[in-house]
């Protein structure tokens, strides 16, 4: 398939983000990937939740240092962060800050936009395009994303990172979801009144 696929605009794939844009803070990073167009092959749609993790994050996995699993978090930024969840789900991460800093952002739900009869083909059991993506582990399913992705560059094909088109959503802050340790922490952003967003949905 493309990489630049349908609804995407003619030219967009010249706009795709670079690995530059990944360099900041994690917690700047985060929000501005909201409304942000991810695509995989060709299938994808719009970031509408994520989850910010950084070094010093009890709950990120780069928390206990370099290790093979963690060995991606810490650099160079821009890269596709892949581990399996209770061996069941496979699920994507943006690697963010300078390299050595081990801070990376989840991607928790997108609004589907292209490929979606791809998406339902791989996961029959959604009831709607509502419930394709929304949570991280739907969402790696539906874009065929898999732990062989593990260190790709964010910047190069088969992925496909674009700015908004037109004006970005608002953006709602929340407790991240799903985690035994530093649950008070407000680092899960979610676009403003989408239903596309997993549940529980931010009020």
């Amino acid at each position: 398939m493309s990489a630049n696929p349908a609804g995407a605009g003619p030219g967009r794939a010249d706009a795709r983000l670079g690995a530059d844009f990944f360099e900041g803070s994690v917690h700047g990073i985060a929000p501005a990937l909201i409304g942000c167009q991810l695509f995989y092959d060709g299938v994808g749609g719009v970031i509408v939740e994520v989850e910010a993790y950084e070094r010093e994050d009890p709950a990120s996995h780069s928390f206990v240092g370099l290790t093979p699993r963690t060995k991606i978090m810490f650099g160079p930024p821009g890269r596709a962060y892949v581990y399996l969840s209770y061996g069941i789900h496979q699920l994507l991460n943006f690697v963010c800050e300078p390299e050595g800093d081990a801070a990376a952002v989840l991607i928790r739900a997108l609004e589907p936009t292209a490929g979606l009869e791809s998406m339902h083909d791989r996961r029959p059991a959604a009831r709607s395009d509502l419930d394709l993506c929304s949570g991280p582990g739907k969402l790696t399913m539906a874009l065929g994303v898999t732990l062989k992705q593990n260190g790709d560059r964010l910047d190069r094909d088969p992925f496909l990172l674009l700015p908004p088109e037109g004006e970005p959503p608002a953006v709602v802050t929340s407790p991240r979801i799903g985690i035994t340790k530093a649950v008070e922490k407000p680092w899960r952003f979610s676009a403003s009144g989408s239903p596309y967003v997993s549940r529980p949905r931010p009020v």
